[in-house]
């Protein structure tokens, strides 16, 4: 049921600072990874794990949590998940053995769905002629907070070392339970009548019954895998020869894809026009192109710098093209269809980070590259594939230029 009161932008703001609190805590661990795997003595070529464990308790997340939005009242579904994630990060912060650690990740990974919950509940207070843009803001404050997570941790762990990020997350999160408590929106009580364990078997239903939810899904899952490899594997050849950079300095390259953030507000008004389709094939083909200055990281931070720009403008655009088409499929189903939607992505993510830093240990960072550059052409073939008539469009129009 769509909500009479449309969302302001005051609280659409909002949202999007709470979403980005909320999913930082997935990645705070990223440029961490050589300390935390040192200190609970993992080897180098599997500290990718502590990504995948989280992701993977964020896609349990999606599975088991995200359909409640469809049952339960939204505001007191977002403020328990919020405090229940103080108690995960406390965990974290604290845990004296490596099965404590992975536990407390796998919560944090479980719990930060909540963000999920919150862009799904903004697209339904959003009128529909609005429901792209004011998903793309909210999404943008998704970007921010994975970006800025690194240069946080980064910077905190140089100062404090890497518990203190949890730490500092815990308080972060405190704050914006309470702060969601006192400003967050009543919710329309109609909700959906399904029992919990038929609210579950619906997302696989969905699947079945929806196929934009099912090409958008599989390009989710592609399009992070493609991220996570980037991201979980750069601190390895930042950290070494000949670079030898702090966790500070690591972190900052998180900054430089902000434009990823601007990308993805204006890649929601396009979805709002019926761009959709040549917003995708055109993303998906800067992701492919990114690869390249990315494969000279060894050589040139500025190629670098490039590639990463390129490729969160790309990811981005994608991801917020995908959430506005399938918003518009089924209003009284939407945390659904984002859990079988978000539930690929993090499956893609997953993958991806074990994968880079197994291919990193064996291949260096060429092969890292080459993995990238491969996931992402097959996110660029899966689009053809199924958009056949639109793809034919932005190949030749790109060809005659």
């Amino acid at each position: 049921m769509e909500n009479s009161a449309p969302l302001t932008r005051t609280t659409a703001l909002l949202f999007a600072a709470a979403c980005g609190c909320a999913v930082a805590n997935v990645y705070y661990a990223q440029p961490l990874l050589n300390t935390m795997g040192k200190d609970l003595h993992i080897a180098p070529g599997a500290v990718g794990i502590i990504v995948t464990i989280t992701q993977t308790g964020y896609g349990l997340g999606l599975l088991l949590l995200l359909p409640l939005g469809d049952l339960l009242n939204r505001r007191r579904l977002i403020i328990t998940q919020l405090l229940l994630a103080v108690a995960a990060l406390v965990l974290v912060a604290c845990a004296p053995t490596p099965l404590l650690f992975f536990a407390g990740m796998a919560t944090v990974g479980l719990l930060a769905v909540v963000t999920q919950t919150l862009v799904a509940y903004a697209a339904t207070l959003a009128v529909t002629a609005e429901r792209g843009r004011i998903t793309g803001l909210v999404t943008s404050g998704v970007v921010l907070g994975i970006l800025l997570a690194r240069t946080i941790s980064g910077t905190l762990a140089d100062i404090a070392g890497w518990r203190a990020v949890y730490l500092f997350s815990a308080a972060l999160m405190l704050l914006t339970a309470i702060t969601l408590f006192k400003v967050l929106p009543q919710e329309d009580p109609g909700k959906t009548a399904a029992t919990y364990p038929k609210l579950l078997l619906s997302v696989f239903r969905l699947f079945a019954e929806e196929p934009i939810l099912r090409v958008r899904a599989m390009l989710a899952m592609f399009i992070f895998a493609a991220f996570s490899v980037l991201w979980t594997s750069l601190v390895l050849p930042l950290s070494a020869a000949p670079y030898h950079f702090s966790h500070t300095t690591i972190g900052m390259f998180g900054l430089i894809g902000v434009a990823g953030a601007l990308g993805a507000a204006r890649a929601g008004q396009l979805a709002d026009r019926g761009r959709g389709q040549w917003t995708t094939g055109i993303a998906l083909i800067l992701l492919l192109l990114s690869w390249l200055p990315i494969s000279f990281t060894p050589y040139s931070i500025w190629a670098l710098i490039t590639g990463i720009i390129l490729l969160d403008l790309a990811i981005q655009a994608v991801h917020v093209t995908n959430q506005s088409m399938i918003y518009n499929i089924r209003p009284e189903s939407r945390n659904r269809l984002v859990a079988g939607y978000m539930l690929c992505y993090s499956v893609g993510s997953g993958i991806g980070s074990i994968a880079a830093t197994t291919t990193y240990a064996h291949a260096g960072w060429t092969g890292v590259c080459i993995l990238g550059a491969a996931i992402s052409a097959l996110g660029l073939i899966s689009w053809a594939v199924t958009m056949p008539g639109t793809a034919a469009k932005v190949i030749t129009l790109l060809s005659s230029k």
